[in-house]
């Protein structure tokens, strides 16, 4: 059985292959003195494991596994099957990715093959095995990551076109319950025969696009699969098998992954500098492959963190400035360790840095590491060493730390995918809104973060597999669902038998218009849930800008003056539902913009639009009027997380997101983990600009 170290390991990517000249001891020597406990080595450089076809070398990693292991330092190896030597490519052209179908991916970069191909599989399976078996029996390999940020392509090959013709087959059974179940009568898309499937090039049905969607992330588990069922086969009992992910690849599907690894590793990047600031003066920002703003980095640990329900490891973080050529913004003192810090207190059991040294050629010669190009000590290895000294005094009281959760939040892959191609919104410009699912999600979880409630994200297949709904009832008193658009009747019907055992559920907008397929439900919306939430609508509407909103008499909350409706207005109509907010509007005025029912034991809440943020505060303050944690009256720079560690230690983070030092009330009696002192309950505690505190406090935690 697989064994995670018990300590938060603390360390970077390490590719001394990439090293202008042999400083392999000064560069080791200099990881034990910052207070490294790992690197990662080995996943990028198949053509360096095997130069030529079937012609290997294996030892040039031996030097620095022994170095590693004489200074106490682990090692985690990765298998380099995301990075194809040249020669593979020259001998098998077949093996190339396509973007479209006939268009290959270009040569030059990462990731360029159609993975499923039994040409790459059968080179691929030979470099794992030899490098696996060579190093998996060295004491300080504690772990494997196989290949790297898997899901970048949709691949539109021949072979893999026909595995989805075959899985069409199995699923389906026959033509005609394929042409009844996608609705294929519109626009002449009935097929006769199986061979009348066209390529999804230029697919614009909704059923097909989500099938689709769905089978190429099943390739990428079914790769990440194979890749680890060969590790294992040489792998010792205790190491664990992982793959590091970046969330927003396109053929990913990241809690279906884990489940065949040991443990989530994750790829967490953010802007620094003033995107660490707080309060955030910005309007919506675009979130990209690097978080911005600080809820957005809250947010992409909890995403971690949902993939098992389990403490992560952090694989890659912002080392040095992180960005192509043009976009150089190292972090301002003291951002490395809070961002690190809040990333532990949200239950990452690995700090791992990208990477050691900034490299001398390549693609990403100006992403910074540990180390600048002259290869000396500088500003960012004094941060990092700082945070390696905190992390060996926290010890084993910061592992495997559980978050406490005030809400939890429906995360859907295939809403997500749905609407990229088929969004609700549009962009200022008019043009359709890729990101859609995001900003109605996101809207919900920053309203959460600003309101100081801590979120729990969870999947919907994650949901539906719990024990009972008195269970999930349990550990998720709050359930808000936004933009499950594609949902299943047992889903819609798991919902309300979770509201009627004493849940309160909360429907965001879009949720339960479709069904499994896609296919809009021929009955007011949401479906299945009007009876539950006593509203229902069958007219929306894009906002063209956005609209105030008032609360409405007899609410339990009252609305800042300037809180408001964005982007998309649902028409609710109320049934038997108590109005909480309606908008201030002599059309829309009509329709209710947020309702509450009794239902059972529990309530239903529904929001019919994408809430400003002053609207989506206000309601998480309503929805948990008592933080867990206990923090209360917190500056607006200042962030307090908290959880419980493996050993039962409660542990509190508090963090201030700005260049103004303050004082906050400690809620229970605290210990400073990294030496500070006790504060009784009641007492202030000070934080200095950019600062971050870590305490543990009383079982109870409140």
């Amino acid at each position: 059985m697989a064994v995670l170290p018990s300590r938060v390991l603390f360390g970077a990517a390490y590719y001394h292959e990439y090293q202008p000249h042999d400083r392999l001891k000064t560069d080791l020597d200099l990881m034990a003195e910052a207070g490294f406990t790992v690197i990662r080595v080995g996943e990028s450089v198949w053509s360096t494991w095997e130069p030529e076809n079937g012609k290997f070398d294996l030892d040039w990693l031996q030097p620095v596994l022994d170095g590693a292991q004489e200074r106490g330092i682990a090692v985690i190896l990765g298998t380099p099957t995301y990075a194809v030597p040249p020669w593979l490519a020259r001998q098998y052209p077949e093996i190339a990715g396509e973007n479209a179908t006939g268009q290959r991916v270009g040569w030059g970069a990462r990731q360029e093959v159609d993975f499923t191909h039994p040409a790459f599989r059968h080179h691929a399976e030979r470099v794992v095995r030899k490098i696996v078996a060579r190093y998996a029996g060295h004491p300080a390999v504690i772990g494997f990551q196989v290949d790297n940020e898997p899901g970048v392509h949709l691949l539109h090959n021949h072979g893999v076109f026909q595995r989805f013709l075959d899985h069409l087959r199995t699923t389906y059974g026959d033509v005609e319950t394929l042409n009844r179940e996608w609705g294929l009568v519109y626009w002449s898309h009935r097929l006769t025969t199986w061979a009348d499937l066209w390529t999804p090039d230029g697919n614009a049905q909704p059923q097909y696009d989500l099938a689709w969607r769905d089978f190429q992330a099943r390739q990428t588990t079914a790769f990440i699969a194979w890749q680890a069922g060969i590790v294992r086969e040489h792998a010792r009992a205790e190491q664990f098998v992982t793959t590091c992910l970046h969330y927003p690849r396109p053929a990913l599907e990241d809690h279906e992954v884990n489940r065949e690894l040991d443990v989530t590793a994750g790829n967490p990047y953010y802007e620094m500098q003033d995107a660490l600031a707080l309060p955030d003066p910005a309007p919506e920002r675009e979130q990209g492959w690097q978080a911005v703003g600080v809820w957005a980095l809250f947010q992409a640990a909890d995403r971690m963190f949902s993939s098992r329900q389990e403490p992560f490891l952090v694989t890659e973080t912002n080392a040095g400035n992180i960005g192509p050529a043009w976009d150089n913004r190292p972090a301002y003192d003291g951002q490395w360790r809070q961002a690190a810090w809040a990333m532990v207190a949200r239950g990452a059991r690995m700090i791992e840095y990208w990477h050691w040294h900034t490299l001398h050629f390549g693609a990403e010669t100006y992403w910074g590491g540990v180390l600048p190009h002259s290869g000396r000590p500088g500003r960012v290895y004094a941060e990092v060493a700082r945070l390696g000294t905190e992390l060996g005094i926290a010890g084993t009281t910061v592992v495997g730390i559980e978050p406490d959760a005030d809400l939890t939040m429906v995360y859907s892959n295939q809403s997500k995918w749905h609407l990229q191609k088929y969004p609700p919104l549009s962009t200022s410009d008019g043009e359709p809104d890729p990101g859609a699912y995001d900003r109605i999600f996101d809207s919900f979880y920053r309203g959460a973060f600003e309101a100081r409630r801590q979120v729990r994200i969870t999947h919907v297949r994650q949901l539906l597999e719990t024990t009972s709904v008195e269970e999930a009832v349990r550990q998720h008193p709050v359930l808000v669902v936004p933009g499950l658009h594609i949902a299943g009747d047992a889903t819609l019907d798991w919902l309300a038998a979770y509201a009627a055992a004493g849940g309160h559920l909360v429907l965001g907008p879009r949720t339960g218009y479709a069904d499994h397929e896609a296919r809009a439900r021929p009955e007011p919306a949401p479906g299945r849930l009007v009876e539950a939430a006593g509203v229902r609508y069958e007219e929306y509407s894009n906002l063209a800008r956005d609209l105030p909103v008032r609360t409405a008499p007899g609410a339990p909350f009252e609305l800042p003056a300037q809180a408001t409706a964005t982007r998309w207005l649902e028409g609710l109509t109320v049934l038997d539902a108590e109005v909480l907010v309606g908008y201030d509007h002599p059309h829309f005025g009509r329709w209710a913009a947020v309702t509450t029912r009794r239902h059972g034991q529990g309530r239903v809440t529904c929001v019919g639009t994408v809430p400003g943020r002053d609207l989506a505060r206000t309601l998480a303050e309503w929805l948990a009027p008592a933080p867990r944690g206990g923090w209360t009256d917190l500056p607006p720079s200042v962030t307090a997380t908290t959880g419980t560690s493996a050993e039962g230690d409660r542990v509190h983070v508090v963090h201030n997101w700005s260049w103004e030092q303050v004082q906050v009330t400690a809620p229970v009696e605290l210990t400073d983990l990294l030496g500070g002192g006790s504060s009784p309950a009641g007492t202030r505690v000070h934080l200095g600009s950019w600062d971050v505190r870590v305490f543990t406090g009383p079982a109870t935690g409140r």
